[in-house]
């Protein structure tokens, strides 16, 4: 019997730390990454002939980010790495890929997906004008093209990413001009027990915020956005906004970075027929796995922000773990103390996952109060009060039903940007439990393949 076939999707934190693992054993893994190089979002690597240091690039998280770098150098010429190739469907025990318009399928024995995530966005009334970014978008600009989204910037939303990337930003030498975050101060002071968990990261955090406010950049929590202020000509002007004490403010800007925590990229486990569960904490519809990865379907794992989004450092963790229980299922034996040893710490990394999800809640009341002529569906152009209409003449209290007679979710990024705030809008107007909306199915291609695509066998 032959060396089990594993593929591997994704080269950040976690599908590193996976082939890694794989590799130890014996197996070389086929590591198919959508990206020019490893790292994954979190670490992108920045564009040949750059040599910015990284601690400019990475901030507090310099360290890391080389040493899995370097680990990828060491393991690359003993694994079959695939860049630039999008894996864009799964089906009958194959993984379908482009890479350089050509398309082909991979059998597996194993398929371990580490995608990890995109952007968690809430539309705001004008985010549709040019100058207005995901917080991931902006991050890609500055990593892959060196450059800022915008002469001055305002950062809005909530969660660590925000003042990750606002940090990044200044050490870069760009001009933010505020960050605005609509998490309170009471919701952060409750989840502090479960981010005790991990002092060191939450000490991080507090460095983030007051190298900001030294960086002299206006910092204010507990914010509700009102408005992009701009148009379709010139783009964005500034953002407006109402703070904590309840007063109505504006900041005069050229291009706004948005971003509410992350969402995991489901739609390759969707395919692959994973079950799905719905996390009451975070209000959205997560793959249902056990403690290392194994996914409902036999054969398919699961690891990273992909499943959950646990961070970088859990990422690495949860490949490890992914890759073991592979191997286990495959027959080869896996080490119990170091399976305990990446479990435990698991835990106390999920610890803290919940408290960041407690701090920096996802604002779901501010798909309810969003005005009907606010754009929901940026790919589509779709307004809020369209898709209130559809629920409420046309009964679509269901977000694939709602989909079908509005097109919120059509577009090209299939609903990654508007899915969760569409169903919040859909559960609000019909008065109905955000999960009792469902979630809207995931379909192939995952992503735009080039009408010149040509088919391969392999």
């Amino acid at each position: 019997m032959g060396e089990p076939r594993i593929v591997v999707v994704g080269a950040g934190p976690a599908g590193v730390r996976c082939a890694e693992t794989l590799l130890a054993a014996g197996i070389r893994p086929i590591v198919v990454d959508e990206g020019r190089r490893d790292g994954g979002q979190i670490y992108r690597r920045q564009p040949d002939g750059f040599t910015r240091p990284y601690v400019k690039l990475y901030g507090t998280e310099a360290a890391r980010a080389e040493n899995l770098h370097q680990s990828f150098e060491r393991l690359r010429a003993q694994i079959d790495y695939r860049p630039q190739t999008l894996a864009w469907n799964v089906a009958q025990g194959k993984l379908h890929i482009v890479h350089d318009g050509h398309a082909s399928a991979l059998a597996y024995d194993a398929l371990i997906l580490c995608p990890g995530a995109t952007d968690r966005l809430m539309p705001v009334k004008g985010w549709q004008f040019a100058g207005t970014y995901s917080l991931g978008a902006a991050q890609i600009a500055l990593k892959s093209q060196a450059c800022a989204i915008g002469r001055q910037v305002v950062f809005m939303g909530t969660g660590p990413l925000l003042y990750l990337v606002a940090h990044q930003y200044v050490q870069a030498g760009a001009k933010v001009a505020a960050v605005l975050d609509t998490s309170k101060t009471a919701a952060r002071l409750r989840a502090l027990p479960r981010l005790l968990a991990r002092v060191d990261v939450l000490r991080k955090g507090r460095a983030l915020v007051n190298g900001l406010k030294r960086a002299g950049v206006r910092v204010e929590n507990g914010i509700e956005p009102l408005e992009i202020v701009g148009n379709p000509d010139d783009g964005v002007h500034g953002v407006r906004y109402r703070n904590a004490r309840g007063e109505v403010a504006q900041i005069e800007c050229d291009a706004v970075g948005l971003g509410y925590h992350l969402r995991p990229e489901t739609q390759l486990a969707d395919l692959a027929r994973c079950a799905f569960r719905f996390d009451a904490l975070t209000r959205q519809w997560v793959p249902q796995i056990d403690e290392l990865g194994r996914s409902s379907e036999k054969g398919v794992y699961l690891a990273g922000d992909g499943a959950r989004v646990l961070g970088a450092d859990g990422a690495e963790i949860a490949g490890r773990l992914a890759a073991y229980a592979a191997l286990s299922d495959l027959g080869h034996a896996v080490p119990a103390v170091t399976l305990d040893a990446l479990r435990r710490e698991q835990h106390k990394i999920d610890r803290f996952r919940l408290g960041l999800a407690e701090a920096f809640a996802w604002p779901a009341a501010q798909a309810a109060r969003l005005s009907d002529d606010t754009i929901l569906c940026r790919c589509e152009g779709i307004t809020a009060g369209e898709l209130r209409r559809v629920v409420r003449e046309e009964g679509a209290q269901e977000a694939n039903r709602a989909k079908a007679f509005s097109r919120v979710g059509m577009g090209r990024c299939q609903g990654r940007y508007c899915g969760h705030a569409g169903a919040e809008v859909i559960a609000a107007a019909a008065s109905v439990p955000l999960e009792q909306v469902g979630r809207l199915r995931g379909q192939a291609p995952v992503k735009p393949l080039a009408i010149a695509t040509v088919e391969d066998t392999e």
